[in-house]
């Protein structure tokens, strides 16, 4: 009865946990169905050889045998040139039935009408045999919807383990704010003879029944959420055109629901079991100066956070400076900062407005003193724009480093001023240039007897040409030695010692033994493997690149000689731009979906600190009524009350802005780090646009929000 006498009296003041749980459980249930849609999703038929009982699709796998502890196991790679259906094996095959090929006249798979037990017979190992949904490994966009998946399921799984962090952390601050106002309430209950579990349980039982209800509401608003959730994903080009929901799955549904009530749960249990610890003498307390309000306990959590935070980061500099650079590490790796600092927020708040808020007349130290001494208030505010400025400056600016730096080491590695590109080019001749034909391969290694690893090359048909057009960072070695029998590796093998023979697998998956005649600098991971054209059987030249002896005459010349090869021309820096990782992720391709996930997990917590502002300062500023009672008995107006209530808002804003910019500094330092440590280009992008929108955000909601609230109170208090 308690409890529910307690809600029906404070729904108010609840309302921002219940709109919180409410908006994460509807996130969390959207994106879990699309992942499980997408992790589950049933192939489309068959559409190159639909008609085709039996496809023959021409060997596209390197299988090897890897030690996994005592037994041997056998993995696969995919070729980088699939083999074709020889004539041989086609003419075989002929003797069967009716052997069709697709209106290109491609060898690399044929669809027949027989029995594929004789066709089995056949073939006899010679290629693979599909049958069934199998033949849809023939279609041209099996891969392409393969890799689509693989980035729907990233940007959900990132989307909803975000939710997940932000929900706990707003709900959690919700509450424990929720019931630091409620001190008097709680310290007469104690003087009335409540027991300390009595007052915890009492306050988890709100908790438990606001998680029921929004974790219920939330599941409703994720049921017509993840239709459009998965429709945005089709018409943005992130998942594949056959995409759908799958709306038999209900699990989703029913994990987000619990996971609801958890939170709700687990973000009210810190600051319910410290509400049971308020004494009776807490009813008599009338100070409003904030006092106690880091316990040691929190001091120590947050402590070892940190600290575990910044050893991880200087332990990653140390031993695997490359691990920093990829998307899945620096996507995670701020949260562990983030939440140490968020903890220590209360510790931090007054030193902080203290040393740099200064601000004019009576109202501006006003603003001041009061924030620093209400430091429950003002760290409550400034958590969430913490927590949203730390991700977007942490986020965006690593995407945007590691990608400025990839761009700025293509930028280097070339020395061409113009640049064909096209499937099978022809290599023209045009007097006063160099032209270098090279063709997209790759190369496998198995490296110590347990892993088969695959490396992006390019063959290349000339060396001296080669070398002549394009800048390798090179750091042992020569890469003009490079023929048919040797190689140019990167750091990143694990073995790069000039003169030693490697035995790798080459892109048709033919074994060779090669020997290292030059290793490249490991950089941000393109610089990649390079062998030559004779080591590369079925690479095609899809790239030429050209250096002209004369100035825009000559370079205007040999430009329109080129057109002969059948590619497109472009000058050097228009295919860098293009081609660039930094155009991918202003434009499109893999790095626009980089992009919407980042904005994806941004737009989310924006939301979340929107929804913990607005209800914190509603409730905060609601709740002084005696104090703007007093300001208003010394003379201030009302336009005057509402001033000092915004400026500390301001300030709140202002203090969680400048913590989420030092965690930001934090993590980009040590991405700069790391890409020194690399050899790499060092060029720290910091988002100052998306980090400003979002404090501008936060600043406007915190204004609207403690201006009503304000306005509510000064009104009462001139009633009073």
């Amino acid at each position: 009865m308690l409890i529910l006498s307690s809600l029906r009296t404070r729904w108010a003041s609840l309302l921002g946990s219940f709109v919180a749980v409410a908006l994460g459980v509807a996130v969390s249930a959207s994106t879990l169905a699309g992942l499980a849609s997408a992790v589950g999703a049933p192939a489309p038929a068959p559409v190159r050889f639909a008609s085709s009982p039996v496809v023959v699709m021409g060997r596209d796998t390197l299988t090897v045998e890897v030690r996994r502890g005592p037994s041997v196991a056998r993995v696969s790679k995919k070729l980088a040139h699939p083999h074709p259906v020889d004539n041989q094996l086609l003419a075989d095959l002929r003797t069967l039935g009716p052997v069709r090929m697709d209106g290109g006249g491609r060898r690399d798979a044929v669809g027949i009408d027989a029995p594929v037990a004789a066709v089995r017979a056949v073939v006899d190992g010679r290629a693979r045999v599909l049958t069934g949904d199998d033949r849809r490994l023939a279609d041209p966009a099996t891969a392409r919807d393969a890799e689509l998946l693989v980035s729907v399921v990233a940007l959900l799984g990132t989307a909803a383990g975000v939710t997940s962090f932000v929900s706990v952390f707003v709900t959690a601050s919700t509450f424990a704010f929720v019931i630091a106002l409620r001190r008097r309430e709680l310290g007469l209950l104690r003087m009335a003879g409540a027991t300390p579990g009595q007052i915890r349980r009492t306050l988890l039982g709100e908790a438990g029944a606001v998680g029921l209800v929004a974790s219920a509401a939330g599941c409703a608003l994720g049921t017509r959420a993840a239709p459009r959730l998965v429709r945005a994903l089709v018409e943005g080009g992130v998942a594949p055109s056959w995409f759908a929901l799958r709306a038999e799955v209900r699990w989703p549904y029913e994990v987000a629901f619990g996971v609801g009530v958890l939170v709700a749960l687990t973000g009210a249990w810190t600051a319910a079991w410290r509400a049971g610890r308020v004494g009776p003498a807490e009813a008599l307390r009338e100070a409003a100066v904030d006092t106690g309000v880091l316990p040691w306990s929190r001091k120590l959590i947050g402590g070892l956070l940190l600290a575990a935070g910044l050893a991880l980061l200087a332990r990653s500099l140390w031993t695997d400076p490359a691990d920093l650079l990829k998307r899945k590490s620096y996507t995670t790796r701020p949260m562990l900062l983030i939440t140490a600092v968020a903890t220590l927020t209360p510790a931090l708040t007054g030193p902080v407005v203290r040393l740099l808020v200064r601000l004019p007349g009576a109202a501006g130290l006003l603003i001041r003193e009061n924030s620093a001494a209400s430091v429950r208030r003002t760290a409550a505010v400034a958590a969430p724009v913490l927590v949203t400025v730390a991700l977007a400056g942490s986020l965006l600016g690593s995407a945007w480093t590691v990608t400025e730096a990839k761009a700025t080491e293509a930028r280097e590695r070339t020395r061409a001023q113009l640049v064909v590109t096209g499937d099978g080019l022809r290599v023209p001749v045009a007097q006063g240039a160099t032209i270098s034909a090279s063709a997209s391969t790759a190369v496998f290694v198995r490296e110590d007897g347990t892993a088969l690893i695959r490396s992006d090359a390019r063959a290349v048909r000339d060396v001296r040409a080669f070398t002549e057009v394009t800048r390798l960072p090179v750091i042992a070695g020569d890469a003009r030695e490079l023929d048919d029998r040797s190689i140019v590796v990167n750091e990143e093998w694990r073995q790069h010692t000039v003169g030693t023979w490697v035995r790798v697998w080459l892109g048709d998956g033919r074994p060779a033994r090669l020997r290292i005649v030059a290793v490249l600098a490991r950089g941000t991971g393109d610089n990649g493997v390079y062998v030559t054209a004779a080591n590369a059987a079925g690479a095609g030249v899809d790239r030429l690149e050209v250096r002209v002896a004369g100035g825009a005459a000559e370079r205007a010349r040999v430009a329109g000689e080129l057109k002969a090869s059948g590619g497109t021309v472009r000058s050097a820096g228009a295919w860098l731009a293009e081609t660039s990782p930094r155009a991918g992720l202003r434009d499109g391709g893999g790095g626009a979906r980089t992009r919407l996930g980042l904005f994806v997990v941004l737009g989310i917590s924006l939301v979340y600190a929107g929804i913990s502002l607005a209800t914190t300062l509603l409730m905060a500023t609601s709740a002084r009524g005696a104090e703007l009672r007093t300001l208003r008995l010394t003379g201030a107006t009302r336009g005057q009350v509402l001033g000092v209530v915004t400026g500390e808002a301001l300030v709140a804003v202002g203090v969680g802005a400048g913590l989420g910019t030092a965690v930001s500094a934090l993590e980009l330092g040590g991405l700069a780090g790391a890409l020194g440590v690399l050899g790499a280009p060092v060029g720290v992008g910091v988002p100052w646009g998306v980090m400003g929108a979002c404090v501008g955000a936060c600043a406007v909601i915190g204004v609207v929000s403690a201006g009503v609230g304000g306005a509510i109170s000064a009104r009462v208090s001139t009633r009073g």
